[in-house]
């Protein structure tokens, strides 16, 4: 959770790209919190935080909102491939309060779902995620899901 009185103004994402063999694409996401009193920028935001995250993969550049807060989410999901190789969630995007988009770096594989709800005056504040732990010689597919939280 962003510390009280706070709210995402930011996000980067671990990604593991496109390799030879056994892919995972989204393996974290970090936010970046402000209150909102501080101008959005690089350099004034008070904390980052992160759920689990899996093992694979670089963290990327911090995409942040113009103005406003982070306030509703798209994530891009591979459905299951059988016997290929599974990578789950792959991508996602945020809308800043004032209504714009920001997506990140993630891969392009699977479809990007509906949006969550918007949240109502406020912004996004806490987020969990769901990861799969190391498969040994199985496919691995690290983030599976994960739920934003908007606070007052």
């Amino acid at each position: 959770m962003c510390p009280s009185g706070t709210y995402a103004v930011g996000f980067s994402l671990r990604v593991e790209k496109s390799i030879v063999g056994d892919d995972t694409a989204l393996n974290g996401i970090r936010l970046y919190c402000a209150d909102r009193s501080r101008e959005v920028s690089p350099s004034n935001y008070i904390s980052s935080i992160e759920s689990d995250i899996g093992y694979w993969g670089q963290w990327t550049d911090v995409k942040w909102c113009s103005s406003g807060y982070l306030s509703a989410f798209q994530l891009r999901v591979e459905s299951p491939q059988g016997a290929g190789d599974d990578t789950a969630a792959n991508n996602i995007r945020f809308k800043c309060s004032p209504g714009f988009s920001l997506e990140g770096d993630g891969t392009s594989w699977g479809y990007w779902g509906d949006w969550s709800p918007t949240c109502k005056g406020t912004g996004i504040c806490g987020l969990s995620t769901k990861i799969e732990g190391k498969q040994g010689a199985g496919d691995d597919s690290a983030l599976n899901d994960v739920r934003l939280y908007c606070c007052d």
